[in-house]
C-alpha cells in the first residue's frame, strides 16, 4: 500500500506561527523534505525516528533540482511512508507546490495540502501594516522578482492603481529595476514602500522608503520582500525606530554643521 505526501506550509519562520494541523502532520512523519529556509526550531518538531532531507535551493551553491525532489517524494510514498514536503510560507504561493502536486498525481500518490501563513501576511503583521484598508487600499497583488528559466521578465501588470497594495516576493538586489517597473506601471515616486527581511526570525529587519528612494535603500539580508502602497504609512517596527533615530541624528549633525558655517561667516563679516 502506498503512503501519502503532505505539502505543508511552515509559515514565515516563527515556529509559533505553525498551524495546529501542520504540527500534527509533522509529529507523525516518517520522512521530511524541507526547504533551505525552514529553521531548526520548526525541524525540532519532527520525530527523531524520521528521516530529514534538506532539499533547499541555494543561490550560488549546491541545490536539489525540482525533478529530484519530485522523484524523492514519489519513491518514499511508494515505500508506504508518510512523507512531509515542508515549505516556507504557503506551498501554493511561489512555493512550487503546484508542480509537486501535479507530479504526485501523475505518480498515483495521494497528496494533501496543509496551508501556511505566507510571507506577505507575516511581513504585514511584523511591521503592523494592513494590506487592505477601507478608502486607502481595496486590492492586493502578489508579484515575484524571481522568474523561471525561459520565462518572460515582463509579467508585471502594465498598470497599478494608487489604491492597490503590491507585495513583491524575492525582489532581489536590483532595486533600481524594481523602482522603474513600479513607476512604469503608473505609481508615483512618492509612493511609500517597505523592505522586510527575514520575517519571523530573531534578526528580522525592516526599512521604509519610497519608490523614488528605493534604489538607494540598504540591501537587507535574504529572504526579503517588498511591500508597496499607501498602507505602508502605518508601519511600525523596532528596526524602524532605529532608522528614524539615525535620520534624526543625521539631520541634527547637518543642522549643527550649517549653524557653525553660518556663525563663522558672520564672525568673518564682523571682523572685516
Amino acid at each position: 500500500m502506498n503512503g501519502k505526501v503532505y505539502l505543508v506550509g511552515a509559515g514565515p519562520g516563527d515556529p509559533e506561527l505553525l498551524t495546529l494541523k501542520a504540527l500534527k502532520v509533522l509529529k507523525r512523519a516518517d520522512v521530511v523534505l524541507h526547504d533551505e529556509l525552514v529553521g531548526a526550531e520548526i525541524l525540532a518538531q519532527v520525530p527523531s525516528t524520521a528521516r530529514i532531507h534538506n532539499v533547499g535551493k541555494r543561490c550560488g551553491g549546491k541545490s536539489t533540482s525540482q525533478r529530484e525532489i519530485n522523484s524523492l517524494l514519489i519513491q518514499y510514498a511508494l515505500l508506504g511512508l508518510q512523507v512531509v514536503r515542508l515549505k516556507g510560507g504557503d506551498p501554493f504561493i511561489f512555493g512550487r507546490g503546484g508542480e509537486e502536486m501535479q507530479a504526485l498525481r501523475e505518480g498515483g500518490i495521494e497528496v494533501e495540502v496543509v496551508p501556511g501563513i505566507t510571507a506577505a501576511l507575516g511581513a504585514a503583521a511584523a511591521i503592523q501594516i494592513p494590506l487592505t484598508y477601507r478608502e486607502i487600499s481595496s486590492s492586493l497583488v502578489f508579484l515575484t522578482g524571481h522568474h523561471a528559466v525561459g520565462a518572460s521578465s515582463d509579467n508585471w501588470p502594465d498598470a497599478i492603481a494608487s489604491d492597490v497594495t503590491v507585495v513583491v516576493y524575492m525582489p532581489g538586489r536590483d532595486y533600481l529595476a524594481t523602482a522603474q517597473k513600479l513607476r512604469a506601471a503608473g505609481l508615483s515616486a512618492e509612493t511609500p514602500c517597505a523592505i522586510v527581511s527575514r520575517v519571523g526570525s530573531h534578526d528580522e529587519r525592516a526599512h521604509v522608503t519610497s519608490i523614488g528612494e528605493l534604489p538607494s535603500a540598504p540591501r537587507l539580508s535574504a529572504p526579503s520582500l517588498l511591500v508597496v502602497g499607501e498602507v505602508v504609512r502605518f508601519a511600525q517596527h523596532r528596526s524602524l525606530r532605529e532608522q528614524f533615530s539615525q535620520f534624526i541624528a543625521r539631520n541634527f549633525e547637518a543642522s549643527q554643521s550649517e549653524l557653525i558655517k553660518t556663525t563663522e561667516s558672520g564672525s568673518q563679516e564682523q571682523a572685516q
